[in-house]
């Protein structure tokens, strides 16, 4: 595990440290500036509490409860309760990167010193991640307006030692026990700290930072595997020349056709076509509109990640302690920025799933696949080669599409009428991920084809990027052409050496590093 420092300050974080953090293990600290930030803002906050003004938050209920003044006998109350009511999940039980992702963003805000949270708090939760403490968070609670509500709720009762929460060894127990455990005390919160726990975009950005993660290796593999089928149906290289994505300048668009050109440099497959009985005039649109297609998604990607900068570089809670020392209301909690570029890479992923199976069938069809044998198979009728396959490819992409159905175009209003607008982001985000999910398998299956496909054409030399490929993918255990066998462990290999990484790594040595 990847045990370096994550420092938090006040001006928020990058995508590389929630990546660090989630998924690494990475320690955090907090910086001086933050705990000072903290303390300021704290001080305006038990400045206000005092006071017999009624301030949201501080002295009021919540939602369209906020018209109850608060005593400060009950505050304290007030504050424990809004976390037990409102952590309200259901269903499955979320994924333990995405609530260490969820966690540490929303100590990226406490930490900007604009939630009037105490230092104490901050450096519980800091605790927290560094012992490996991972709250229960369920499926089910978060509309993406209020913030992740529900999600984050479960995170502050482990703060807090109550519920359930899972420990560095993946054993589910009460929180209180683990937080014993591990020498830390259980927070007891202060006015406004319970709502400052539960008020932000945190679950849906996570999600979004890691989706655009797997993103980019996705489409950098998908650039290699559409350029291998290319080869192994003898198509053309000339429509990837720099001098024809120059006139219609997609940045996009021009870096995948670059990534296709240096993976097939070499090759004596391309331009084979001309020798069919039939010659080739042009590719099919699934080989000969890879790079739009693809860069269509890498520009969507681009902006995606603009927008997870800027809310990377936010402080998200509900009131907000100003610069000035102004306490005020505001609507930044709204998911819904996040909530569209969410939808909005669903359906990229799904156009590049589907674009990919399409090259993966003509691969299999006799008829379109220019002197192939039928389903790549050793002998075919004896033999069924990679027929199903494709239809698990297929079964994949039909999901894909379902997938990058909108979440962010539904609104259900809830909290008696005073929340009638929400994004719907959460949602957004566990359909993305579940989407990038099975890109990742259906880039495999193309790669698996094409590959074998390949070295199915005897007598001709693949690109030395293709070889690579090729050699890696064997070297991990992903067996060549050959009679019917046990198709699954094959399939389960090419997803695996896709999803860590290994098929960029196995082609950068020759290609250098692809975009």
């Amino acid at each position: 595990m990847d045990m370096h420092t994550v420092v938090v300050g006040t001006s928020g974080t990058t995508a590389e440290d929630v990546v660090a953090v989630a998924r690494g293990h990475a320690r955090v600290e907090l910086s001086g500036e933050a705990l000072d930030a903290l303390a300021a803002a704290r001080e305006v906050v038990d400045a206000l509490a005092a006071k017999p003004e009624p301030v949201y938050g501080v002295s009021t209920g919540f939602g369209a409860l906020a018209t109850r003044w608060i005593g400060q006998d009950l505050r304290a109350q007030l504050q424990r309760n809004i976390v037990r009511s409102h952590a309200a999940g259901m269903g499955p039980r979320v994924e333990r990167e995405v609530v260490r992702a969820l966690m540490f963003l929303r100590l990226k805000t406490v930490a900007s010193g604009r939630t009037g949270v105490r230092p104490l708090v901050a450096r519980t939760m800091a605790d927290v991640l560094n012992a490996g403490i991972t709250p229960v968070v369920h499926e089910f609670g978060s509309l993406g307006c209020s913030g992740d509500l529900a999600p984050l709720s479960h995170c502050a009762l482990t703060l807090m030692g109550e519920g359930d929460a899972e420990g560095p060894d993946g054993v589910v127990q009460p929180a209180g026990e683990l937080l014993a455990a591990h020498g830390i005390e259980p927070v007891e919160l202060r006015e406004k700290e319970g709502l400052a726990l539960l008020n932000g975009t945190d679950g849906m950005l996570g999600m979004l930072v890691m989706a655009i993660a797997d993103l980019r290796r996705l489409y950098t593999s998908a650039d290699i595997t559409a350029a291998l089928s290319l080869e192994a149906l003898l198509g053309t290289a000339k429509v990837l020349a720099p001098e024809l994505h120059a006139i219609r300048p997609h940045p996009g668009q021009g870096a995948s056709a670059a990534n296709m050109l240096r993976v097939l440099a070499g090759s004596g497959l391309t331009g084979h076509f001309q020798q069919d009985e039939a010659p080739r005039v042009q590719d099919a649109y699934s080989v000969r509109c890879a790079p739009q297609v693809a860069g269509a998604g890498r520009d969507t990607l681009a902006y995606a990640s603009v927008v997870a900068d800027r809310e990377l570089a936010s402080a998200v809670d509900n009131p907000v302690v100003l610069p000035d020392g102004r306490v005020e209301s505001n609507g930044n909690f709204h998911g819904a920025p996040v909530a569209y570029v969410l939808d909005f890479l669903a359906i990229a992923a799904a156009d590049l799933g589907s674009i990919a199976e399409r090259r993966t069938d003509r691969l299999l069809d006799k008829n379109r696949s220019h002197g192939l044998p039928p389903f790549l198979a050793d002998d075919a009728g004896v033999d069924s080669g990679l027929m199903i396959a494709q239809y698990t490819q297929a079964a994949l992409v039909s999901e894909m599409k379902r997938l990058a159905v909108p979440a962010s175009v539904d609104s259900i209003p809830s909290s008696a009428m005073q929340e009638d607008h929400v994004s719907m982001g959460w949602s957004a985000a566990r359909k993305l991920r579940t989407a990038v999910d099975n890109l990742t398998r259906v880039i495999a299956v193309e790669l698996y084809a094409a590959t074998r496909a390949i070295e199915l054409r005897t007598g001709l030399t693949p690109a030395p990027a293709s070889q690579a490929a090729i050699d890696g993918l064997r070297a991990a255990g992903v067996q060549g052409p050959g009679p019917d066998r046990f198709l699954a462990p094959d399939l389960a290999g090419a997803d695996a050496f896709v999803r860590g990484g290994g098929l960029v790594a196995s082609v950068e040595p020759v290609t250098g590093p692809l975009a």
